[in-house]
């Protein structure tokens, strides 16, 4: 009897060592799932702010996709200007590469500004929002910021697929459509307060100047003296 207690007991620590090993590679698979789904292998440290980011990166990089196509009118006739070499739609794909990876780099949190940059924010007809405004507004819906930055990017891949064919055609339709994702990310975000009223302001502005008689004309104020 002695004998089939000891057995039993050594069946059942033995089936508990089974359960207890047993269960070490599923923590084990699942950490490893946990690992291979993370965003990220280490911590991105932003250098710059985004504007600077915007002018030192990505607007350098987006006029080799500008610049592509286009005609110039000059007096010897039309300069029509696009790619004909490898080396021309080498330098589209670097910029389309660049656009693609760096406009993620516009997800890292950051400062909208250099330190002391409050942009063209001040006044009552001030056209810019202030970097604190800006940082309030992605803030509020930070999925509409994800949008904008998605656009670019789906742009820049437009660019990429473009190239692959070599089609000079569609260059044309990727360089405007890649001016709306630009000018509808800085309309809502940089200067929202260039309207169709902030024109109508400017336009009055200029019918006003142009109706002024010149300076020392017969119709001039005279100055006091």
């Amino acid at each position: 009897m002695a004998h089939r207690l000891i057995r039993v007991g050594v069946i059942l620590v033995s089936a508990t060592m089974a359960a207890c090993s047993s269960s070490k590679p599923e923590q084990t698979a699942a950490q490893a799932g946990t690992a291979q789904t993370a965003p990220l292998w280490g911590d991105l440290k932003p250098v710059v702010s985004v504007k600077e980011l915007m002018k030192y990166l990505i607007d350098p990089v987006a006029d080799n996709i500008f610049d592509a196509v286009g005609t110039t009118i000059t007096r010897q006739g039309t300069v029509d200007v696009e790619p004909r070499t490898e080396e021309d739609w080498d330098k589209i794909r670097f910029g389309a590469v660049s656009l693609a990876e760096g406009a993620s780099l516009l997800k890292v949190r950051r400062p909208f500004t250099p330190p002391g940059d409050e942009n063209n924010s001040k006044g009552p007809d001030a056209v810019e929002l202030s970097p604190a405004q800006i940082m309030a507004k992605v803030e509020r819906d930070p999925v509409e910021w994800n949008a904008r930055i998605e656009a670019m990017r789906n742009v820049a891949l437009e660019a990429l697929d473009v190239v692959k064919r070599k089609d000079v055609n569609e260059l044309w339709d990727v360089g405007e459509n890649l001016d709306k994702a630009c000018e509808a990310c800085h309309r809502s975000y940089w200067y929202p307060g260039e309207g169709a009223e902030f024109y109508r302001k400017l336009q009055r502005r200029l019918e006003d100047f142009r109706e002024q008689p010149p300076r020392g004309s017969a119709g001039a104020t005279p100055k006091k003296p």
